[in-house]
Parts: C-alpha cells; structure tokens; sequence
C-alpha cells in the first residue's frame, strides 16, 4: 500500500520548484519509495518517471534498455546496442538530460536507491559512476529527485557536490500520520488517539512498520485491541514485522559487499530459463570466463542450479518474483494477475482448474490501448 504524507511530498514539490534535486534519505521501511510514487502521481502522467535503481543497476547495457522502457518504450527500436559499459552509461546520461514530457516541457525522474549506481563501478571505465552521475544531474535541465536508505553514504557522496542538492530526511511516523494510514483504510473510526500514538511509537516511528502494526491491530477482535499484543504477534517467528526487520537486516549485510552482475544473471534467467554458459555470456555483453565466476557464485548460495549444462532458477517461486520485480518500474495489478496466473497454470496438478479469468484479465488490462504518458526525447 502507498502510504500518503502530504507535509513531506510538499516539501520535495518545493524545492523541485526551486530548481533543486531533494535527495530523500531513511533507514529501511522510513516510506521513501510511497514518497516517489506519490510524487510521481503527482506531478502528473508523462511528466515524472520512477525508476527503481534497486532493481534496473545490473550492467550498464541493461540498465539503459530498463530506464529507456520504462519512461519511453518506443526509443527501444533506434537505440543503438552499446560497444562496451563505458558507452552504455554514457548513453544513459544522454537519455536523461534529452528526456520530455509531452509538448516539450521539462520531465522529473524520481530515483529510488540511487546509490546502487555504485555496482556499475565494477565494470571497466566506471571508476566513479557516483560523482560523475551527480554531476551530471546537477547541470541538467530536466528535474530529479533522489532517494536512499543509506544516510552516511550518501552525505559522504554529496559533500562536495553542486548546491542544488537538496537533503531532505524523512519525517518519524506521528500518531496523526498512523489516524491518516487508517482512514484509508476506512476504520479512523476504529483506531483511538491512545491506540494511534502507540503505534507510531512502537513501530520506531517508520511507516512500513507502522502499516504492519495497523493491520495486525485491525485484525484483533475490536473488544480485545491492544498494540502491544499486535507487536507480540507481528514480531513472533514467521510475524510480517519479524520477516521485514530480518529483510532489512540481510539486506545491510549483503550491501557491505554486492554484484550486480549476479541480478544481471537471474534477470536474464528469468527472461528466459535453461540456457548455457555461452548464451548467458553473450546476453551480459560479458566474457564466458568472467560469467562463470558470477554462475559459481550464484551456485554457491543456491540461487541457481546446473542441469544438463543448463543454467536454472533453483527456486522456481523465486523466478516468478523476479519477473515481476526485475525492472525499473513496480508492476502493475493487471501485470501481478498474469504472471501469477501463468505460474499457477503451469504448477498447478491437472485436477486443480487454472485461473483462466485472471489471465484474461490480466490479458485484457495488458492490450488496454490508454495512453501509457510515455516521455518524449528531443
């Protein structure tokens, strides 16, 4: 669920019209990516772009074709095949700074995790992708807005960069942000001041957590509602609190030391599965030698597996999620519907009917011929 804070997207809205790039910065589940997106809705279709770098950082040649996709699909067909990295994040620079929005106007891109930028610094002639990146954007004319859950890194990065750089950090959680999360949920009615500031305290004032405690709250009978009693239960073994702290707790540690490399690899696995060696290294741009260094570690913490010297997912449920959260944008309900239902067709036992109705909905939302606010380049 999107969570609304009108005070914080007002202030990012602010500076933008200043001329500024906010950099928005919290710790894990602080509500940075719902600030995007809302901001995305808000400045308009076809006028803001959200990319995940999160997910779209894998090698700079697939990076460029996820950006270009999201925000301008029809740019795929003359965009030319980059010769090595280097040309490919220099492509992307360009794309960035020639991207509009329809009639020509300015365009926002909204960058979610912007310093996983960093993982292009492992391929050749990327030294120093982070300061050449804000550079960049500091001298650009389009509008952008940052965001990242590492506060230390990225006031090292922008210590000595441009002054348009805005730091904003997000706001602790309140008790009236908690009333506000449950009116769009429909039960303000339910929830009492006490009830309200004891959530905001108990989840660390982070409004993912907050969310989490709200729901389990709501899921209590109404005479016996107690948020202590909801945070006993969302922090037991296999409780939607525990399982989020434990995903921002491997999540750190894993950043100490990352590949984006290997998400290259399990993006193009869940492209399309079963392939050799030699067909892996030839979609990375990348040398066999060097590919079979990235396989060995994929193998190594049993994310993929060899069959017949073909290269698969060893989770089958864990393709399915990087299909649908392997790109630059979040899917959409109607994308959600079709994947879900392709994969319960093709695991389903043959007694158990597949969701026919969801795929042809998710089909029909798929061939919807709206307009996509797809951005223009000069």
């Amino acid at each position: 669920m999107i969570i609304e804070r009108p005070a914080l997207e007002q202030r990012v809205l602010q500076a933008l019209d200043a001329g500024r790039i906010p950099v928005l910065l919290g710790g894990c589940g602080s509500g940075r990516t719902s600030a995007l997106l809302r901001l995305a809705s808000l400045l308009g279709e076809g006028r803001a772009q959200y990319v995940d770098f999160a997910a779209a950082a894998t090698t700079p040649e697939r990076c460029l074709r996820s950006v270009v996709m999201a925000a301008s699909p029809d740019q795929l067909t003359t965009l030319a095949e980059p010769a090595h990295a280097r040309a490919a994040f220099d492509a992307l620079l360009l794309f960035l700074d020639g991207a509009s929005a329809p009639g020509g106007g300015p365009v926002t891109f909204l960058f979610d995790e912007i310093l996983d930028i960093r993982t292009f610094e492992n391929f050749p002639g990327l030294r120093h992708v982070q300061r050449e990146l804000t550079d960049r954007l500091a001298a650009s004319p389009n509008g952008f807005v940052l965001a990242s859950r590492f506060t230390a890194r990225t006031h090292r990065l922008l210590r000595d960069a441009d002054a348009r750089f805005e730091v904003i950090h997000v706001p602790p959680f309140t008790s009236e942000d908690v009333h506000s999360l449950a009116r769009q949920r429909h039960a303000a009615d339910t929830i009492t001041p006490a009830h309200a500031a004891a959530i905001a305290a108990l989840s660390g004032q982070r409004a993912a957590c907050a969310d989490v405690l709200l729901n389990t709250v709501l899921a209590q009978p109404a005479a016996r509602r107690h948020p202590v009693d909801a945070l006993s239960a969302a922090m037991s073994p296999g409780g939607s609190l525990s399982s989020r702290c434990r995903e921002s707790y491997e999540f750190r540690l894993h950043r100490a030391r990352g590949y984006g490399a290997l998400k290259a690899i399990l993006g193009v696995l869940a492209e399309q599965e079963a392939l050799t060696l030699t067909e892996i290294s030839q979609r990375l741009n990348r040398t066999p030698g060097s590919t079979k260094d990235y396989l060995s570690w994929l193998e190594d913490v049993d994310l993929v597996t060899m069959q017949r010297k073909r290269y698969v997912f060893d989770d089958a449920l864990l393709r399915l999620h990087v299909r649908l959260y392997g790109g630059a944008t979040p899917p959409t309900p109607a994308a959600v519907a079709l994947e879900v239902a392709e994969w319960a067709d093709r695991c389903l036992p043959d007694e158990v009917p597949s969701p026919a109705t969801a795929t042809a909905s998710a089909l029909a939302g798929r061939n919807d011929p709206a307009h996509s606010g797809i951005i223009e380049i000069d």
